[in-house]
């Protein structure tokens, strides 16, 4: 195959150096099959990098690809995801008819056959159980325009909260800390950035192998004059490990004790820009005093970084003029995601290096229209960066879409990804609608996502160009067309927008996305108030005119970009409007951030247990354009190694692979480099255990088990690396998909998956023994719908009983001596304690609940020691309510949904009953002027408000799913 280069032996291609004065020379690479007849503007989709290109067509078959010279993007470069992936569109297994279930066996139908089914089991969920049975969960592989009209069909048409994307298993933390720190999504720096500043820090990203465009910018400016040091944390031994002037490889979960040691020396070293840092930003003295404890020794017993590596980091960041860094996996999946992913924004920010060229946050994505899905509200939050909770903001979108406001769905939190198919799970969730991604190979837990798809009262509809994992499981498949088959935009991490030409037709009765949220939006005759069609265009360039207007006067604002404009050049970044018409390199120049409060996407979190600050508090803190120094302590992960699980298991990318290989593995070329799994162990423990390069490994954890070939070398020890891209669609014969064994768990405010620690253990075997899973129940003897789901009616008879009427009476003590005081606070804390364990074994397969209650737990306990002290200063109480309180309130109780609710009720009430004594305790030991006391329960009364903050936002999300659709 005539091509510039072999990408695989040769992945990032020849250098072409340059200095900081140079703009990145261009390079063009191409792969073709043969000479096209026409090129067709497009853009690369298997990462985030979003690469200019052209498509060569022959015969309405596409035979290449070549980059695009004039692109700001690549400059003509390709990788190997790139020169390769299309040959996937090619592939003699493509979807190109509808099917249906019929009698446990998918088989051909007609899309008219297909959407009116879709249709009569939507309109009989509505009917049955209200529009909050139904979910989507949606990719980052469809276009800008598809996004959009698939979020006003979930938000105005049907008006429920359940959509996310797997984009939440990638992208969510880049977002979220964005919006912790700046006030809104939209990436500060540029790719730009790269090519001028002295300085680079890559912490969890592994850039050589996930954005192979991106690293062949780093290469060439360390290849040229006056090149950038390099800053590299990961715990393997990488190509972008290697190439660093200094690599630091923590254990896994450690991300925040690392960075805050780089933060406490580069405070130490005198490199703050103080002035910048009163002038432009908020929270500096509160995170001086956090990471004062985070000495390098410290952050070497915590983490295994030597203190000597930290300190040449620190300087080589501290003595710097730029400095640009970028975050990925290695941060977003793994412990305390989005609370070290904000450490990352702090460290440019007490620097004071943002808004000028050099100095650039990336907070990168994995998914190539990723930021697609956060600016369209595709992953649940508003469209055009809006606030959930900013009234005003919900009724700008009413208004442009001329719909009432109570149709929106802001009355709760929107579901994320993992607890949408927890409520799939419970059955709150009837129908999940499936969009061109993988989860029975790229979620967690992989054996209780099977279960879930499985259910007999779920209703699965997969849209996708190929027979996934997951298709295997639907109830009806949608052929999809794909990338080169259909016309639309994609915006990548640099908010570069590319608009990608059609370039030949989807093969049979393939349809794009749009084309098929429109046919289903048509048939469920969606009205706006006025009577007239909800969804106003037909076409993707008609559906990006109203994207435009939705962004108006917002972060990512399009309005100064078209069609036209878009065509024959390079990608354009947003912002472009009338003030930037030609786009915007980067973001904040002027040094004025999105925290102004009518402005903003969020008031914020807490970063430990996700908790919203709410606009009250937001408000109270003026910001009015300054960002947001959030900090916070080293918490340790949840699941910890021990004796019968000594490994901590990582998961990752591999270059050559996308996602769960649904495209890739069908492109020859890229599927014989990578064509199996591997488990990467230590040379150390490889020694210890006598095992030798390509012998067979069984890894288990606590849920499930994989078997694949030894790679010995390149990782610290105790750690295991495997590949999360391998499934079973192509038959292996054994267990080999990563996500068999990685935690149902996830970060508090991004809510992304912890795919980065889960305590395995490591065998060695003669030969694979694990069966690859195979679906066990596919309803032989059912119909598809209505009559796979239940035929009653599940009604809620009564709401929550008032537990805080039976036990209002009883809280109050009748004494008020300080002893009583102090003993009351005492017990409250320690049935609190209890109160939360129980929880969290009660409810172990709700997902959040183990990790949240034991983190609430570990405060309350906390608090019972500090209390000690002052019981033998003052003496023991005479006399409480305690025991009343736990008789009313510790009731064990079942795992189900409305139990769940309840339990969460009497939690709050006991966080109260704990927060009002400890205020009275604060105020009356300021009064004795006992300072110690004083800071022991005002410790306490802050736990105890993060407890009520996290509980009562809890309880609000459970409710309207619990109380108002049956399950």
């Amino acid at each position: 195959m005539p091509a510039t280069r072999d990408s695989v032996a040769d992945i990032w291609g020849p250098r072409t150096p340059h200095g900081p004065e140079a703009e990145w020379p261009v390079r063009v690479d191409e792969q073709i099959d043969e000479p096209p007849e026409r090129w067709v503007q497009a853009g690369c989709v298997l990462c985030s990098n979003g690469c200019g290109l052209d498509i060569g067509v022959k015969d309405n078959r596409i035979v290449g690809v070549r980059g695009r010279e004039e692109d700001v993007v690549n400059k003509g470069r390709l990788g190997p995801k790139g020169l390769h992936g299309w040959q996937a569109n090619m592939s003699g297994d493509r979807l190109t008819h509808p099917l249906i279930r019929r009698n446990g066996r998918l088989e051909q139908a007609s899309w008219d056959e297909a959407m009116d089914l879709i249709v009569t089991q939507t309109r009989d969920l509505c009917d049955r159980y209200t529009s909050g049975a139904i979910g989507f969960y949606t990719t980052g592989q469809l276009f800008l325009e598809e996004y959009y009209t698939l979020a006003l069909i979930e938000k105005a048409g049907l008006g429920t909260p359940h959509m996310d994307g797997n984009t939440r298993l990638c992208t969510a933390t880049a977002a979220a800390a964005l919006k912790e720190t700046f006030g809104a999504d939209g990436q500060p720096g540029s790719y730009e950035d790269i090519d001028v500043t002295d300085c680079i820090l890559h912490f969890g990203h592994n850039i050589a192998a996930t954005d192979t465009v991106l690293w062949m910018r780093v290469l060439d400016r360390r290849a040229g004059p006056n090149p950038p040091k390099l800053i590299v944390v990961d715990p393997r031994l990488t190509a972008t490990a290697r190439e660093a002037d200094v690599h630091l490889a923590p254990r896994a979960g450690t991300n925040m004790a690392v960075l805050n040691g780089l933060q406490h020396l580069l405070i130490q070293g005198g490199y703050v820009d103080r002035s910048f840092v009163e002038a432009h930003t908020l929270g500096y003295a509160e995170l001086e005093r956090t990471v004062r404890a985070y000495s390098p020794q410290r952050v070497e017993e915590i983490t295994g970084v030597p203190a000597a590596d930290l300190r040449r980091a620190a300087e080589m960041i501290g003595t710097s003029e730029g400095l640009v860094s970028t975050v990925l996996q290695g941060v977003y999946q793994s412990n305390q995601a989005t609370a070290s992913a904000c450490q990352v924004n702090n460290i440019n920010l007490i620097l004071g290096r943002i808004g000028r060229p050099g100095c650039g946050i990336l907070q990168m994505n994995g998914q190539p229209t990723a930021q697609n899905t956060r600016e369209t509200g595709a992953d649940g939050d508003l469209p055009g960066f809006r606030n959930w909770a900013n009234k005003d903001h919900v009724q700008e979108l009413a208004d442009l879409w001329n719909v009432d406001v109570d149709v929106i769905p802001h009355w709760a939190p929107p579901t994320h990804a993992l607890e949408m198919f927890h409520l799939c799970q419970t059955g709150s969730i009837r129908m999940l609608w499936i969009q061109a991604t993988n989860p029975a190979v790229s979620l967690p837990d992989l054996g209780r996502i099977r279960k879930i798809l499985q259910k007999r009262d779920l209703f699965v509809i997969v849209q996708d160009a190929f027979m996934t994992e997951t298709a295997q499981l639907a109830d009806v498949v949608l052929p999809a067309a794909i990338w080169g088959e259909k016309t639309g935009c994609s915006t990548n991490v640099s908010r570069v927008v590319h608009l990608h030409h059609k370039a030949i037709d989807p093969p049979g009765e393939a349809r794009s996305g749009l084309d098929i949220f429109l046919d289903y939006a048509r048939r469920m005759d969606f009205r706006d108030k006025d009577g007239a069609p909800l969804i106003k265009w037909s076409d993707p360039e008609e559906a990006f005119e109203a994207w435009k207007d939705c962004t108006r006067g917002r972060p990512c604002d399009y309005t100064g970009l078209s069609y036209a404009k878009l065509t024959g050049g390079s990608g354009i970044p947003w912002p472009c409007n009338e003030e930037h018409p030609d786009g915007s390199v980067r973001m904040y120049t002027d040094l004025h951030f999105a925290t102004d409060p009518d402005y903003c996407e969020s008031f914020g979190q807490d970063l430990d247990t996700g908790a919203p600050k709410g606009e009250e508090k937001f408000r109270a803190l003026a910001p009015n354009g300054r960002a947001l120094l959030r900090s916070t302590d080293y918490i340790p992960q949840q699941e910890q190694v021990d004796e019968e699980y000594p490994f901590l298991l990582t998961t990752g990318r591999l270059v050559f692979h996308f996602h769960t290989r649904t495209k890739t593995a069908r492109a020859p070329t890229l599927n014989a480099a990578a064509p199996d799994d591997f488990i990467q162990v230590s040379e150390e423990d490889a020694a210890r255990l006598g095992i030798r390069d390509g012998e067979w490994l069984k890894l288990t954890s606590r849920r499930g088990a994989l078997e694949a070939p030894a790679r010995v070398g390149d990782i610290e020890p105790g750690m295991i690396f495997i590949p999360f891209h391998f499934g079973y669609w192509d038959n292996p014969g054994r267990a080999r998909a990563a996500n068999e064994m990685t935690l149902y768990d996830w970060d508090p405010i991004s809510k992304q998956p912890h795919f980065k620690h889960a305590a395995v253990k490591l065998e060695k075997v003669e030969a694979p023994t694990t069966r690859q899973p195979e679906p066990v129940d596919l309803h032989p003897d059912e119909a598809p719908a209505p009559g796979r789901l239940a035929a009653t009616v599940e009604t809620v008879s009564q709401a929550v009983a008032n537990a805080a009427g039976a036990v209002a009476s009883t809280v109050s003590p009748p004494r008020a001596h300080l002893a009583d005081y102090i003993g009351l606070l005492l017990e409250s804390e320690e049935l609190l304690a209890r109160v939360f364990e129980q929880t969290a074994e009660t409810h172990v397969n709700t997902p959040d609940m183990p990790s949240e209650c034991a983190l609430m737990a570990a405060w309350s306990h906390e608090g019972m020691k500090s209390l000690q002290p002052f019981v033998a200063k003052y003496g023991e109480r005479q006399e409480g309510e305690t025991e009343r309180l736990e008789k009313a309130l510790m009731v064990q109780r079942t795992s189900k949904n409305f139990d769940l609710l309840r339990d969460l009720h009497d939690l709050f009430l006991l966080a109260n009953e704990s927060l009002v004594s400890a205020a009275i305790l604060e105020q009356a030991a300021t009064a004795l002027r006992d300072d110690d006391l004083r800071d022991a329960v005002t410790r306490i009364r802050e736990h105890n408000e993060r407890q009520r903050e996290w509980l009562f936002g809890r309880c609000r999300q459970a409710a309207p799913q619990t109380l108002v659709v049956p399950s």
